[in-house]
């Protein structure tokens, strides 16, 4: 019988637990923030060629394996520059359904470097809307003015700026 370490068990337990994150999360994409109706990206967008995607400043709208449009935050957030919708032939994404991206964003006190008692800053200097505030230079946490833009994902060096999609 092998015999795991606890480092070894632990690495198996969140193998197990990311592979069911991941199947999670391709159930649930998280959209541009023009659309009024889910049920039209599986209706519309396989007639497109995802011009979406291909007029997106920030390159963070990807297009999925149901050829839907989907956000990605690894790199940059949404500016909500309307561009996405504007290229939009078939009215999936439109400018009169333009609202907040539909997600939650939290920090994840467990890694966060500030939550550590770590100087770390990185989450709040790309914040547009003020919505990372501070306590005693020390534990961030995330206002109302937070618009789920996501330029504050990818700047955290531990990963604990966490992703909610809403449906």
């Amino acid at each position: 019988m092998v015999q795991l370490t606890n480092m070894q068990r632990r690495e198996l337990f969140s193998s197990l637990v990311s592979s069911l994150s991941t199947q999670e999360e391709q159930e649930k994409l998280l959209r541009p923030p023009y659309f009024s109706d889910e049920s039209l990206f599986h209706k519309e967008c396989d007639k497109c060629d995802a011009k979406c995607a291909s007029v997106c400043e920030e390159d963070i709208i990807k297009i999925a394996d149901d050829k839907t449009p989907h956000l990605l935050f690894s790199n940059s957030g949404c500016t909500y520059c309307d561009k996405c919708a504007d290229a939009c032939e078939y009215g999936v994404l439109t400018i009169q359904n333009k609202r907040r991206v539909t997600a939650t964003i939290t920090i994840d006190k467990k890694s966060c470097l500030s939550w550590g008692h770590t100087m770390c800053f990185s989450c709040k200097d790309p914040c547009l809307e003020n919505a990372i505030e501070f306590k005693a230079m020390f534990m961030p946490s995330i206002n109302g003015n937070c618009t789920a833009c996501g330029f504050c994902v990818s700047k955290c060096p531990a990963d604990a700026i966490k992703i909610g999609v809403v449906l």
